[in-house]
């Protein structure tokens, strides 16, 4: 009986063995994705000029608001920067003013624009941005945040011409036509400038830039 059934057991066992040897391992693939920030950072440069989006740093708690004070940084992986000996490092510092990106000066960012608010208007208007800091700037907090800004588009009209315009032919309206205001443009062509009164008056208002383009926007 025993050796009947062993071999059949035995057979079985060598299957398995046979079976186990001969599957093929899969072994998962290695990421070898670069993150999207190593396009920013020059590499083999000085650690303390890369860009903020090359670094990782702790904050300063007890850095004073507007005074400079030092932060300890260190590199993100894939991006590799050198000493002032021309030494690879990971770990260094860097020295900035003590305050949040929101209240750096309006040259240290840029802010998205907006083409539907009214330049000329009293009080003047605002309108909702998204400022995003510039690369070259450190700071603390967001680099990207809102901030409430006059409206300063412009649509391409020159003051200049338009008070030109207002001077020579602004009798037959051509003022008040090349700002976009055909209304007002065709009043005064069919009343001849209401008779001289409504030239003079348009160009004191453009003059002194109470009139403006229709569209709402600042002269260039």
């Amino acid at each position: 009986m025993t050796t009947k059934h062993s071999q059949p057991q035995s057979t079985f066992a060598k299957s398995l063995t046979s079976t186990s040897t001969n599957t093929p391992y899969f072994k998962a693939p290695e990421s070898t994705e670069i993150p999207s920030y190593v396009t920013k950072c020059p590499s083999n440069g000085l650690c303390s000029r890369l860009p903020p989006d090359c670094m990782t740093c702790n904050t300063n708690y007890s850095c004073i608001y507007g005074k400079p004070a030092t932060f300890d940084c260190k590199v993100k992986p894939h991006v590799h920067c050198v000493d002032q000996k021309n030494h690879e490092q990971e770990n260094f510092t860097i020295n900035m003013t003590c305050q949040f990106c929101w209240q750096l000066a309006t040259t240290d960012y840029v802010c998205t624009n907006s083409t539907n608010c009214m330049t000329v208007s009293c009080p003047r208007q605002r309108y909702n941005a998204t400022c995003t800091v510039r690369d070259h700037v450190h700071c603390l907090g967001n680099r990207v945040f809102p901030k409430m800004l006059y409206c300063n588009w412009t649509g391409g009209y020159k003051w200049s011409t338009a008070l030109a315009l207002s001077i020579t032919l602004g009798g037959f309206g051509a003022d008040r036509f090349y700002l976009g205001q055909w209304r007002e443009g065709l009043g005064k062509l069919f009343s001849f400038g209401g008779l001289g009164i409504w030239t003079l008056i348009d160009v004191l208002l453009i003059g002194v830039g109470y009139v403006g383009p229709a569209d709402g926007s600042l002269y260039i």
